[in-house]
């Protein structure tokens, strides 16, 4: 070897580290797509992750009485945390509850030319107004009033989900995309635990979750825990456990975002399988090529730098274990969402707190 061989060899080494860092950090369906897409038993492996993801199709379901899109570029995406006690989930849901109903429900927005996102959270226990959908079996539901935001989705499934967070904000919904109990368990203990900080520790005799102050480094049964114990902070309402559903949700996807997963084609494939069992999409999205596109489209945006709200709602005069929509803050928040515009101050605030 030369004496100018070995700066030329660092070179490269570190040329090609860069670019191993560079590519470890876009979205892992995009990397999954880049590693398995060629043939022979990467296309038996790209063809199970594909065939793993269940679809709905909205366009469909909803036909043509939805909100308009109002800005070209920006994108909405409903996502779901779905608390089904079949399968694998039954003994991760807890309690006696059947059914499946929508645990989590976030909007995220990511404005136009998608460098930031938003996400705004629905509490569960919000009173609404159910439009008027068509069952999973094809039969017709009526429109009801004062009904609990979660039980929608038990009562027709996702499609009226997204036709109520349509018709409550506005918002044309572009995507959907839900995953259950058993598969963020398993996305969670797949990519090796996820770390949060705690300004002050949980102790939930309910969920057996006890963390102390500090950095927590959580696996997937204790992340379950952690983003569904409402016992162990405020008020022991489901206001309280927003706030760590957001937290988690940053550090979860900063995490992802953070693995070099070139460096192991394997655990990527693991990653991929955990993601994809437990996934429902819109029809859109329903296949790995385009996920990989959507999460490609998405890869300038910083998930430390996504903001987190709560729809704002006030207590009901009726039921105080119920909310409402708080107004005018609600409406001020789903116009600025609807525009594409910055999110006032006053639309961030909520009268009922959790504590």
């Amino acid at each position: 070897m030369t004496e100018n061989a070995a700066p030329s060899g660092r070179r490269t080494r570190r040329a090609t580290a860069g670019r191993k860092r560079r590519w470890g950090r876009i979205v892992l369906l995009t990397l999954v797509v880049l590693l398995l897409a060629a043939g022979g038993t990467g296309y038996w492996l790209y063809s199970r992750l594909d065939g793993n993801i269940e679809a709905v199709d909205l366009n469909k379901s909803l036909g043509e009485d939805r909100p308009e899109k109002t800005v070209a570029g920006a994108t909405d995406v409903l996502v779901l945390g779905s608390d089904s006690r079949a399968g694998d989930n039954k003994a991760l849901g807890g309690g006696n509850a059947t059914g499946a109903r929508s645990d989590t429900a976030l909007v995220v927005h990511i404005p136009q030319g998608r460098t930031k996102a938003v996400a705004v959270s629905i509490p569960r226990d919000t009173l609404v107004t159910r439009p008027e959908c068509v069952k999973r079996d094809g039969a017709a539901l009526p429109s009801a009033e004062r009904v609990m935001f979660n039980s929608v989705y038990t009562s027709a499934g996702p499609a009226c989900v997204v036709k109520t967070v349509e018709q409550m904000s506005g918002v044309r919904i572009d995507h959907y995309m839900e995953i259950d109990f058993a598969g963020f368990k398993d996305l969670v203990d797949a990519i090796g635990g996820v770390t949060v900080e705690l300004e002050e520790p949980i102790h939930d005799r309910h969920t057996g979750l006890n963390l102390a102050a500090g950095p927590q480094k959580l696996d997937g049964a204790d992340s379950l825990k952690f983003v569904r114990t409402r016992h162990g902070i405020g008020d022991g309402s489901d206001l309280g456990r927003i706030g760590l559903q957001q937290q988690f949700l940053t550090a979860l996807l900063s995490e992802v975002k953070e693995q070099d997963l070139l460096g192991s084609p394997t655990k990527t494939y693991k990653i991929a399988d955990s993601a994809t069992r437990s996934l429902t999409t819109d029809s859109e999205l329903a296949s790995l090529s385009k996920l990989a596109d959507f999460a490609k489209s998405m890869q300038g945006v910083d998930p430390g730098s996504m903001e987190t709200i709560m729809l704002p709602v006030a207590y009901d005069a009726v039921d105080p274990n119920r909310v409402v929509a708080a107004e005018p803050q609600a409406e001020q928040l789903w116009k600025a969402v609807r525009e594409d515009s910055e999110i006032p101050q006053s639309a961030k605030k909520s009268p009922a707190t959790g504590g």
